[in-house]
């Protein structure tokens, strides 16, 4: 192996040793959100006036699986290096800050990709939603996380404690994950909170992700898309960045 697909199957490895704990433990959270609110909601709601309510869920939870469990896994792991005092040996290694990144967010996506699916099979057969365009799924699904794998990246380099994390996550991440249209449509909302919730980047994830199922969306899945790459785009280059200048790792 080369050096960034040891550092990513290590990492990769780090998340699979626990699995119940890293990948069981969120699937049965959203079967759980499923069951509460598909049985309150089923029959009282339709969404884009013709989907059922827990076949509409059901991507928005998802999703929601992908981009949570893909942030914890990369900003847990450095956080957890750094604190434990284990990131030296990684640091005295020849591996460039491009090694780290691909390694760092690679992993990220494959854990959440690996509880996304999860959720999904876990839930299909108390929604069974139709798959109208899979590589939409695919896109957003992959980008998504790689995205939330990257933002993690960023956190744990900033995060001096797990204090810091955990605010990081429950201020952040937490908020931006719920208000992102995950058990709503933001057509039922008021104008003024439509209009703040385009300007959330999780919410043009996951509503294009719902696109792929069901082949209609809040806003243009060309839209999502872009705003999406871009975000991507924009947070990878800020995480390079910080790699490659040591950003309170080799300081």
């Amino acid at each position: 192996m080369s050096g960034w697909q040891m550092l990513f199957y290590k990492e990769v490895l780090r998340f699979w040793k626990v699995g119940f704990q890293t990948v069981a433990a969120p699937v049965i959270t959203a079967i759980l959100y499923m069951l509460i609110f598909g049985h309150v909601l089923e029959d009282s709601e339709k969404v884009y006036g013709q989907v059922n309510y827990t076949a509409f869920l059901l991507p928005g939870l998802v999703m929601m699986s992908v981009l949570q469990n893909a942030f914890a896994n990369s900003s847990s792991s450095l956080i957890q290096s750094k604190i434990m005092g284990n990131l030296v040996f990684l640091l005295l290694t020849p591996l460039s800050h491009r090694a780290w990144f691909v390694a760092y967010v690679g992993s990220s996506v494959v854990r959440g990709l690996a509880v996304g699916a999860g959720v999904m099979l876990a839930t299909w057969w108390y929604a069974q939603p139709s798959l109208v365009a899979p590589l939409w799924i695919l896109a957003f699904a992959f980008m998504g996380a790689a995205l939330l794998g990257a933002l993690g990246v960023i956190a744990g380099l900033w995060a001096e404690k797990f204090d810091q994390m955990a605010a990081f996550q429950n201020f952040i991440i937490m908020p931006m994950t719920f208000l992102s249209g995950v058990f709503y449509s933001i057509h039922s909302l008021p104008d003024v909170w439509q209009r703040v919730s385009h300007l959330n980047p999780f919410f043009y994830m996951i509503d294009g992700f719902r696109y792929g199922f069901f082949g209609v969306s809040d806003v243009s899945p060309w839209l999502s898309l872009s705003i999406v790459a871009t975000a991507l785009a924009v947070v990878s280059t800020v995480a390079l960045h910080l790699l490659r200048t040591g950003f309170k790792i080799r300081h």
